[in-house]
């Protein structure tokens, strides 16, 4: 049965410009498609947040020119708690599948996999 999951991953951007914000949601996007064999139809939705730090870009753009043009994209700031990683990208995609949440492949680029400790 087809249902809808969500996918996490997250990565850093080595500083405040389009080339550095693109650039690392475009990795982290394109991991994500790999591991996990996402195809643009099956996609309900995708968030991105960013830290306050970053604010060059809109990193959901990164999906536009990967040919994601009919999927709901979102952008928010991220809640900037004291001492959390700077520079921070993360992505939430919502995947129409039938696969079981143990299936479905998270990632963590560039030192973020302390988010999940």
């Amino acid at each position: 049965m087809t249902v809808c999951r969500g996918i996490r991953g997250a990565t850093l951007a080595d500083e405040n410009s389009a080339e550095a914000i693109y650039g690392a949601t475009t990795e982290l996007l394109e991991a994500l498609i790999e591991a996990n064999g996402l195809e643009e139809h099956s996609l309900a939705a995708a968030y991105f947040t960013m830290t306050p730090d970053l604010n060059a870009v809109f990193p959901a753009a990164a999906a536009r020119k990967l040919g994601w043009n009919n999927t709901a994209l979102m952008g928010a700031t991220e809640v900037a708690v004291p001492g959390s990683l700077p520079r921070c990208i993360r992505i939430l995609i919502l995947v129409n599948t039938e696969k079981e949440p143990q299936e479905l492949v998270n990632k963590y680029l560039k030192g973020t996999a302390t988010l999940r400790s």
